[in-house]
């Protein structure tokens, strides 16, 4: 039976970034078949390496989540000889990826010039904080302070609380995933031109982005936008509902969902009613019905109410915990927690892809996250040809 082709299975890419959302971004490639070459300083490798605790044998878990399906050559760039190196990398590569502050590249004689006369048909992708433009041009950017700047944390929270953060690198990981789609676009367009691209995806810009439909809100009413905690400032009743015992996230889209949900509650003068018969007015009127909605759920537990609502159509969830959603069977049977086995660390879960080709979740047979390192000998070898004399003198 001949093996099934990986999408990107014909693609090298040099991974040049470090932490989150490049890795991210070289992971989701090397899981859709890609051939990932990341390149990581001698003597200290990926900051992430060292982001612990948890750790798998001396692995930190932070490392183990978004570096499985590439290869690590240790390299310091910044050297004659690493220069050389790296130059001889991105002419056989398909595609570099970096995260470096704008301009590092250049100094390095990596310039545009260099690019145009060298290594036309190379995608290039530049990860950065705020891109080059603006007051905030050239300024490396982290995760947390994009989410304040971006106006996320000011969505988030309690409605009477301090404005907070998503429990994950949000901006982070929507970055890398944005990569993720101007690196195929970009390798669509190569195919159809024959030359490279050059991509700009930068914190900034994703953390605007993921406002959505609050940006959309400000931008057509000129109204600043809240903090609602969990509730939708679109919809109403969408919102945590505490019950008799536990409590459910509920979630009503349309006016006939509101009305079929009213009378599975046994309130069918909810939907009768002016202030909440259309969603708009539920909007206006939202404190008023959800205190109504919660005082009838006081009358039964979470799992009564789950499974009435369920059963009925109604959209509703518990609230998991992490453990409780690794472990749950919908996570399993979907694929989405692998097993890797690591050379040091032995087995170890990762999560996976969460697209699937022809029925298949990436490659069926995923390389651990390496060790620093660990595949000098055969990048250097195999993918740029040196000799073994060129090695030991570039190793010694």
């Amino acid at each position: 039976m001949n093996k099934q082709q990986d999408a990107l299975e014909n693609v090298t890419v040099l991974d040049l970034t470090r932490v989150l959302a490049g890795p991210l971004c070289t992971q989701m490639l090397g899981d859709m078949g890609a051939n990932i070459i990341k390149i990581e300083h001698p003597s200290r490798g990926d900051d992430t390496r060292h982001w612990g605790p948890p750790f798998a044998d001396t692995e930190a878990a932070y490392f183990l989540g978004v570096n499985r399906n590439k290869k690590s050559l240790a390299l310091d760039f910044k050297t004659p000889d690493g220069l050389k190196i790296l130059k001889n990398l991105i002419k056989k590569s398909d595609v570099v990826i970096d995260n470096f502050k704008p301009g590092l590249l250049g100094k390095l004689g990596l310039t545009d010039d260099w690019f145009k006369t060298n290594a036309n048909q190379v995608i290039r992708c530049s990860i950065t904080g705020y891109g080059n433009k603006g007051p905030n041009g050239g300024m490396p950017g982290y995760d947390f302070l994009l989410q304040a700047e971006s106006g996320l944390m000011a969505i988030t929270g309690s409605a009477d609380g301090e404005p907070m953060k998503l429990g994950v690198a949000i901006v982070d990981i929507a970055t890398g995933m944005n990569a993720v789609i101007g690196i195929l676009a970009a390798l669509n367009k190569r195919n159809l031109t024959g030359a490279g691209s050059l991509i700009d995806v930068n914190l900034y810009n994703t953390g605007i982005f993921l406002l959505a439909n609050v940006a959309s809100n400000h931008l057509i009413s000129g109204r600043d936008s809240k903090r609602y905690g969990n509730g939708h400032p679109n919809i109403v009743p969408y919102n945590l509902f505490k019950c008799g015992e536990g409590a459910l996230v509920i979630s009503v889209g349309n006016d006939g969902q509101f009305r079929l949900f009213s009378e599975i509650m046994e309130n069918i003068e909810w939907c009768e009613n002016p202030k909440f018969s259309t969603n708009a007015s539920r909007v206006e009127n939202r404190v008023k019905l959800e205190q109504l909605i919660e005082k009838a759920l006081s009358e039964e537990n979470a799992e009564h109410w789950h499974k009435l609502l369920q059963k009925n159509g109604i959209p509703v969830a518990v609230v998991r915990t992490v453990t409780q959603s690794l472990s749950h069977p919908q996570t399993i049977e979907n694929g989405m927690v692998l097993d890797l086995e690591h050379p040091t660390a032995g087995i170890v879960k990762s999560l996976g892809l969460p697209i699937s080709f022809d029925g298949k979740r990436g490659k069926e047979t995923n390389l651990p996250p390496p060790l620093l390192g660990e595949h000098n000998e055969e990048i250097l070898r195999e993918f740029l040809g040196m000799s073994d004399k060129e090695i030991e003198q570039f190793t010694s």
